[in-house]
This record gives structure tokens, C-alpha cells and sequence, in this order.
């Protein structure tokens, strides 16, 4: 069986039950899906003096409509209020000063870890701090860092010898030995806590939060102010000029989104259908190399999703270099999953698709089947990005169309997920587009049929409204859950 396919482009569904290819294109002419916050958003922001008037001048620029003069972020962004059906107002802004010179001590360690610990908790204390103040009603913590804190709080940050004020007192090594088999005095204890979080502030502060249930939006001062940021010929060091449109499109939906608004969903997407995205990240912090986290988001037929799985264990398997659950642990996540929809939807669900980027083993298959029952058809779908195959098309200046697909058996394909678009008059890659490798690795469903919901999948991406991402939502979030979990220490099932 091998057969070229071109799938048809998904639609989305907005304001009205009005349905379009393109979220940019919907959310302006017919406005979101679904609004719970009619009278604005209230911005809780944390920076500095400097960071809160960029944070301002950006919320006062994005009432208007900003044009780009080559049509970049095509269609042009109309303004937030038209697009969203209300405000985000500079003038509804609760602010938590940090202060430069505080600021400074933290930034000026010689050690990565210290660094960045110091200067997360600089941010994170503060904003728990506001939380327990019953005065204080906020529906998004924007967080907004001087540049410097994102390049030297970063794994492979370094800093000058000359701007160091505080000078290591422990080696990587040393702390992870702590870690693991902790000494009798607290001070060598508390010197060694930093190495148990990831040296990464946004990912650090994020996995930090999550207790406190905050939705959080962290931005560079020069993604605000790009002109305010220069390099030796005096020209902007990230230069935004043609992507201004672009940027306001995506802060806004994302902001959006991260307060209870639904900005659109799919439009056809089967009833009584859910989809699981499993992504494994090794924890390094470990003595045992076995040790990773099972990151899981489940996304429903009404667009909703569900971070309901971070479990820790003994996944990885070193001499393959694959992971795998254990049936007990396979069967406790889909029933999680199916008790979560049930509690959505009110039914249980007719079938059940887990996306992973490696294939399931059959003792691992076994507990997903026996948590899901009899009743419920549960399908294992393994997708990865392949480049050993590639698509020219004759006599063209374009790339093949996005949605293109080649079906190689029954239960595998390739799909092109990025692509040439009719619709954007340009190809959503930069190069020559690379497929997906799509395997239906256990269960039973019609290849054509898991490739369309692929495709779909794509359109969900709404921290960027962007016509469709080139992977399905189910890894991408998946994928950057786990990156937040194995930020800070992980409890082991």
C-alpha cells in the first residue's frame, strides 16, 4: 500500500460558530470562541521600574492596530479590544518592584545554579507574597526581565571575572553527592540546594509556581523595547520591526488563553474522541541514569486540555536508550486520564489516541489496556521527525503543500505538517519541509484517519496565534511540561 494524499486543511471554530482556516483571520472578523473575563484582565507585573513603563507603552501600543508595511503578520493586528471583545489596560496594573540593585547580588554569582536560584527566588517570592494578599485579585502575573537575566541565567551562562561579587563555595559534584546523602550541617545543605533545580530561570520560576496554580507570562524588556537595546552600529540587537504585528498577535493570545478564554477550537474533530501526549525527560540530577519524568497533556473533542501526569521512576532503559512505563504505572495514568474526561464531559470516552515520540513496548500496552477496559479503544501512535525523506516539487519556486502525505502501509506515513500555504502565499518552513514519521505502533485505527488529526493538532499552539505549528499540540505541550517538571526536584513514584 503506498499512496500520495493531500489532506485537506483543518478548520478552526470561533465567535458566531464561524469557521476559517486561519486563527488570525477568525479572531478578526468574528472574535473568540468563548470570553469568561468580559470587564479585562488584570496584570499582575513584576520587574523593575524601567520594566514596568516598557510593559505600559506595549499594552497603550496594542490598543491600536500596528500595520507592518510588507504585511509580515499578515493580516495586520486590528487592536486588542476589537480582536478580543475587551481591555487590557495599562491602567489596571498591580505592581511588584524589583529592585535593580537587589537585583544585582543575585545576577553576580560565579556559579550558574546559585545564580539562577537566587534571582528565581527573587521573582517567585514576591509574587507568592502578593498571592497571600486577599486585596490583590490578578488573572495573569506577566514577569518581565531585563535582558541580563536572561543571558546569564541560562545552562551555559558565564559571566565576566570582573563582575563577580560572590564566589562559589561548592563544585557540581560535591552538591550532588549532598543531594543525594545529605550532610550533618545545614550550611553545606543549603549551598547544595540550588544544584537540584535546572540552571534555566524561565523553566526554574515556572515549575517553582506551579503549586500555586499562578498563569504566569514571562517577557524580555527587549521584546517590549527592541530599540532600546543596541549593539555597536547602532542598530537593535533582535530587531522586531517586521514582525511587531507578529509579536502582539501572540502575547495576546497567549495572555488571552492564560486567563480562561477559549480563542477558537477545532472545528471537526470527532466526538467522544481524546488525545494524550506522553514526553519522557531524563532527570540528570540523579544518581540512578534510570530515573526520568513522564510529562502528560490530555486535550478533549471541546479544545480543553489537562496537565494530569508527572510521574518519576525508572523509565529510561540506558542499553536501548528508550522509555517505557511500568504496566502499573501505564494503567494509573489512563484511568487518571479517563476519570479526568468523565468529570469534563460527563461520559466516558469512545477512544483514546497516545502520542509519544517512541514506540510502546507490549508489558507497557498491557496496563494502558487494563485501565482503559473493554469498552474503550485505545490507540498507540508514535510520531517523529524524519529527514531521511524528501519531497521537490518540479518546476515550481515553492515547497510541497502542507498537508501532503505519504501512506506506506496500513498502520504508517509521512506528513508534512509545515509546507507551502495558498493562504499565506508562503511555506510555513524555512527550508525544504521535513516530514513527520507517523506509526500506529499498538491498537487499531485507519492511518488516513490518525494522520487528520495530526494535521489538526497542529492548530492549537495558543501561546502563538500562528496559522498552524508543525508539531501536534499533544507533544509540543507535553514536551514543554516536561521541561518545567524537571526544573525543580521530582519526587519519585
Amino acid at each position: 500500500m503506498n499512496e500520495l494524499v493531500n489532506i485537506e486543511e483543518p478548520k478552526v471554530l470561533f465567535g458566531y460558530n464561524q469557521r476559517l482556516e486561519d486563527p488570525r483571520d477568525g479572531l478578526t472578523i468574528f472574535g473568540p470562541l468563548e470570553n469568561l473575563r468580559p470587564y479585562g484582565i488584570i496584570s499582575g507585573v513584576v520587574s523593575t521600574k524601567k520594566g514596568l513603563e516598557k510593559f505600559k507603552n506595549f499594552l497603550t501600543e496594542i490598543e491600536s492596530p500596528i500595520y507592518n508595511s510588507d504585511n509580515t503578520s499578515r493580516p495586520f493586528f486590528p487592536g486588542f479590544n476589537s480582536v478580543f471583545k475587551m481591555e487590557w489596560s495599562a491602567k489596571k496594573i498591580y505592581h511588584v518592584n524589583i529592585d535593580e540593585s537587589e537585583l544585582g547580588k543575585c545576577l553576580y554569582h560565579e556559579d550558574v545554579h546559585s545564580r539562577t536560584y537566587q534571582t528565581v527566588s527573587l521573582y517567585a517570592d514576591k509574587i507568592i507574597a502578593a498571592k497571600k494578599d486577599e486585596h490583590v485579585d490578578i488573572n495573569l502575573w506577566v514577569v518581565v526581565i531585563p535582558d541580563e537575566v536572561y543571558e546569564t541565567c541560562r545552562p551555559q551562562s558565564t559571566i565576566k571575572k570582573e563582575l563577580i561579587i560572590t564566589r562559589k563555595t561548592i563544585t557540581k559534584t560535591r552538591a550532588k553527592n549532598l543531594l543525594a546523602e545529605p550532610a550533618l550541617w545545614d550550611d553545606m545543605n543549603q549551598a547544595a540546594k540550588p544544584f537540584a533545580f535546572e540552571a534555566n530561570f524561565h523553566n526554574q520560576l515556572k515549575a517553582r509556581l506551579l503549586k500555586h496554580t499562578l498563569p504566569t507570562q514571562i517577557i524580555r524588556e527587549s521584546t517590549l523595547s527592541p530599540m532600546d537595546y543596541l549593539n555597536a552600529f547602532g542598530l537593535p540587537k533582535r530587531d522586531f520591526s517586521k514582525i511587531r504585528g507578529h509579536l502582539a498577535w501572540s502575547i495576546s493570545t497567549a495572555a488571552f488563553y492564560k486567563t480562561g478564554g477559549k480563542p477558537w477550537k477545532l472545528a471537526d474533530i470527532r466526538k467522544g474522541v481524546c488525545y494524550i501526549g506522553l514526553v519522557y525527560k531524563k532527570d540528570d540530577r540523579s544518581i540512578d541514569p534510570r530515573n526520568a519524568c513522564c510529562a502528560a497533556q490530555m486535550f478533549l473533542d471541546s479544545g480543553d486540555g489537562f496537565v494530569f501526569k508527572g510521574a518519576v521512576g525508572p523509565w529510561y532503559n540506558p542499553k536501548f536508550g528508550n522509555f517505557h512505563l511500568k504496566p502499573a504505572q501505564a494503567e494509573e495514568l489512563i484511568r487518571m486520564a479517563i476519570d479526568t474526561y468523565k468529570s469534563a464531559e460527563g461520559t466516558y470516552p469512545n477512544e483514546i489516541f497516545l502520542h509519544a515520540k517512541t514506540k510502546f513496548d507490549d508489558k507497557e500496552w498491557e496496563g494502558f489496556k487494563r485501565g482503559a477496559g473493554e469498552n474503550i479503544n485505545v490507540v498507540g501512535v508514535t510520531i517523529k521527525d524524519h529527514t531521511p525523506i524528501k519531497i521537490y516539487r518540479d518546476n515550481s519556486k515553492f515547497p510541497i503543500l502542507r498537508g501532503l502525505a505519504y501512506i506506506n502501509g496500513p498502520s504508517s506515513g509521512y506528513l508534512w505538517s509545515v509546507g507551502f500555504v495558498p493562504r499565506l502565499d508562503t511555506s510555513l518552513a524555512s527550508e525544504v519541509p521535513n516530514p513527520l514519521y507517523v506509526e500506529i505502533t499498538q491498537g487499531k485505527s485507519e492511518i488516513k484517519q490518525v494522520l487528520q488529526d495530526i494535521l489538526a493538532l497542529t492548530k492549537l499552539n495558543y501561546n502563538a496565534c500562528i496559522y498552524a505549528d508543525g508539531k501536534p499540540v499533544t507533544l509540543r505541550f507535553a514536551d514543554n511540561i516536561g521541561d518545567i517538571l524537571t526544573a525543580a526536584p521530582l519526587q519519585r513514584e
